[in-house]
């Protein structure tokens, strides 16, 4: 008796230990307690807000990682967060320079340029496999973020945070063009419904998202079905297909 294929996911989720932008943010928010601890009075409420800003901005790219595989929206809300976050960190570095009198460096800077060098190690990791341990990636900027200096440490996290808003800049764009050409995950588990009914749902390849939409052809006159919902009467709100053809064809099938 042969045993039923495992199931296969719509979509992947997690694997955000592997993103730059989360290995970026985790050395911000490592760096970011340690600036708290040694540079600013542990009675301001100034400390929790940065922490917490800085805590925001990692736990939100993982619990986005996590929910992408049943919502691209809550997705792509959860790293706007994260990306909110850093914002409002970053302006919390600036003020610390400038109510101190302390200089900001500009993306000239002999450091800054040093700083944004750095980067680079993202690529040259002796084992790329590995995403268990985080603690190396924060080493190359040791000498700025331990530094006893707090002007040079706050700038260092400036211009990390840089970084790391750039990296979700770019993932965000990602996930916005993701949900523009291959749709929701509703949109796409409707289809997929709509198939295996049919008997036309053989999802042999899961990175093609194509499989989950090819729609079947209206059952009265051939043109192809489209992803419809319900606006009014007792099935508000339920999605359904319909012919593209409306008005013109009134066929409809139940997903």
């Amino acid at each position: 008796m042969s045993e039923n294929p495992p199931y296969k996911k719509l979509r992947p989720s997690g694997g955000y230990r592997s993103l730059r932008s989360f290995r970026t943010t985790t050395i911000i928010y490592d760096a970011t307690v340690s600036f708290c601890e040694r540079f600013i009075d542990k009675r301001s409420r100034l400390v929790d807000q940065m922490v917490q800003a800085a805590r925001s901005g990692r736990q939100n790219i993982a619990e986005g990682s996590r929910a992408s595989a049943t919502s691209s929206q809550t997705e792509l809300r959860l790293v706007n967060v994260a990306r909110a976050s850093l914002d409002e960190l970053l302006l919390d570095y600036e003020d610390f320079l400038r109510q101190r009198g302390k200089r900001q460096w500009t993306k000239d800077d002999p450091e800054a340029k040093a700083v944004r060098a750095v980067r680079k190690v993202f690529h040259h990791r002796s084992d790329p496999s590995d995403r268990t341990d985080l603690t190396d990636d924060s080493t190359p900027y040791a000498a700025w973020l331990q530094h006893p200096d707090p002007a040079v440490a706050a700038n260092a996290l400036i211009c990390l945070i840089h970084q790391a808003n750039y990296l979700l800049d770019q993932q965000i764009a990602g996930l916005e063009r993701s949900f523009v050409n291959e749709g929701g995950y509703s949109e796409q588990l409707a289809a997929a419904r709509v198939q295996k009914r049919s008997g036309g749902y053989h999802r042999s390849d899961q990175t093609d998202p194509s499989d989950a939409k090819q729609l079947p052809a209206c059952q009265l006159c051939g043109k192809p079905m489209v992803l419809r919902t319900a606006k009014q009467g007792k099935n508000a709100g339920l999605q359904f297909l319909g012919c593209s053809g409306y008005p013109g064809c009134k066929g409809t099938i139940k997903v």
